[in-house]
């Protein structure tokens, strides 16, 4: 697919292969193989199904499902008839709470057992609730559905900021649809292509490149529940796997399990790809080593649909430490005074394209500090070479980036202050081998607590990657002369081990 096509919708992205080819695969406990013919027809009766119970433009569900056709379909279904809003299942009764009424869900679609948290949330937010095999199940009773456009909001996702709550990304289907020719173009996807998504489906990572990228080149994608390091390699082999996309985390606790022979089924893959967080060097070169194939690095993020940067596939040169050039995307360097940088100066790293948002929903504030001049602020620092190949050197805003995962501290901050005994706490991000960063937090208490105690709180309150590893009494926290919390200051204290 070429980036320069007419925008496009999701459909138009599900209609791109023959019908009788195989889209999706579900190993073992789902569907087996399931043909795009099959999957069309899927989505539009879940859309029919939808429409049926009044969902129509513009309007919300909410999904909390796990990986698998079911979340596929439901989200493609929920893009047709309304506006897909995914969310982690993972999520506690206080977070589901929170993205239901933020997002104005009209109703919310539950696996058919399980996810009690959710199910309690939606009753007391008023939010119907409808099961996965209830959905499929009403055949009789389908409306029909305009055709979305381009410009309609197909997914309602949010990014976390630094210094307040989620902020709400509206992608339209053009966004979504550039950015899946983008990946597919971008690694010369093709339909003889066997993608294994590992990555979970709320994301925009797992979603716009390992699934809808492969939608758009006419291959097959392989959807486990979820990553499996113990089976992974069995399902290489089994599904004829030609790349896959993952955090860094993954490819760690992937080299952490190899033996010393080539693992078989490497030598069916074209190409591994890493996203979401930054790759050290070393580890990159360890994959090409072991596993025989190119490993490139690429940079994205959820207002940009996912991609914005990559590098190629040989023989084009993957420069290690950088991820790549702009991919269907502008990619800029601003100074501080707001003025564009040439190669070789640092700044904020800024972006235009046909992928980008044209505003988060309902945030102004936010828009007027995100835009700017036709440019979108990533809140990223770095560097473009010569060459245009972006070095990312640091974040300006204070994310912590857990294994991929962007987590805003105030959260964290806000349900440790709920607890009677703080009465003072920031959350931060320290440097860990594995996830890259973890969370920790400082707190000042009003009276003795148990560490073990106020962790148990925040896991009742929060994800668990969410959840602090470790907890800081501290006597004070720095501030500056406005009263401001000096978050980095605590996260540079403690990182380097100082009390």
């Amino acid at each position: 697919m070429s980036v320069s096509a007419s925008p496009l919708t999701l459909l138009d992205v599900l209609r791109a292969a023959p019908g009788d080819r195989a889209a999706l695969v579900e190993p073992a406990g789902g569907d087996g193989v399931v043909t795009y013919d099959a999957l069309r027809q899927r989505v539009g009766e879940m859309a029919g199904a939808l429409a049926a119970l009044g969902i129509g433009a513009g309007d919300r569900v909410a999904i909390a499902l796990p990986n698998g056709l079911a979340l596929v379909v439901v989200l493609l279904a929920a893009s047709a008839a309304g506006t897909a809003a995914p969310l982690n299942p993972a999520y506690r009764y206080d977070e589901v709470c929170f993205y239901l009424r933020d997002t104005g869900a009209k109703l919310v679609v539950l696996p058919d057992d399980g996810a009690e948290d959710a199910r309690r949330a939606a009753a007391d937010c008023e939010v119907a609730v409808m099961t996965t095999d209830a959905l499929a199940a009403r055949h009789s009773r389908r409306a029909p559905v305009p055709e979305p456009t381009p410009g309609d909001v197909a997914l309602v996702l949010h990014t976390s900021g630094s210094t307040g709550r989620p902020k709400r990304v509206p992608l339209r289907h053009a966004n979504l649809a550039v950015s899946a020719a983008n990946v597919a173009e971008t690694y010369e996807l093709a339909p003889g292509d066997v993608s294994l998504c590992v990555m979970p489906l709320f994301h925009v990572h797992g979603l716009v490149a390992s699934v809808l990228a492969t939608f758009a080149s006419g291959g097959t994608v392989v959807v486990p529940p979820a990553f499996n390091p113990f089976s992974f390699w069995r399902l290489v082999r089994a599904h004829g796997v030609t790349w896959y996309s993952a955090v860094p985390t993954i490819h760690q606790l992937l080299l952490a399990r190899l033996g010393p022979e080539r693992p078989d089924g490497a030598e069916q893959l074209r190409f591994v790809r890493s996203c979401s967080a930054a790759l050290p060097p070393e580890v990159m070169a360890q994959l090409e080593s072991r596993l025989g194939v190119p490993v490139l690095e690429a940079y994205g993020m959820t207002e940009a649909a996912h991609q914005m940067a990559s590098n190629p596939l040989p023989p084009g040169k993957r420069n290690p430490g950088t991820v790549g050039r702009g991919t269907g995307v502008r990619i800029g360097i601003l100074g501080p005074e707001g003025t564009e940088l040439p190669a070789g100066q640092r700044g904020e790293v800024v972006i235009a394209g046909p992928n980008v948002i044209d505003g988060y929903e309902d945030n102004p504030a936010a828009n007027a500090d995100s835009f700017t001049a036709g440019w979108f602020r990533t809140g990223d620092q770095g560097v473009v070479d010569a060459d245009g190949y972006l070095r990312l050197t640091g974040r300006i805003k204070e994310l912590i980036n857990r294994g991929g995962e962007k987590i805003a501290p105030r959260e964290i901050d806000d349900v440790l202050l709920a607890h009677p005994a703080v009465a003072e706490a920031v959350a931060f991000g320290v440097p860990h081998p594995m996830w890259g960063e973890v969370v920790a937090a400082a707190v000042v208490l009003h009276e003795p607590v148990a560490e073990a105690e106020l962790l148990a709180w925040c896991r009742d309150r929060l994800a668990g990657f969410k959840c602090p590893d470790h907890l800081h009494v501290v006597e004070a926290i720095p501030r500056t002369a406005t009263g401001k919390i000096q978050r980095l200051s605590v996260a540079a204290r403690f990182a380097t081990g100082r009390a």
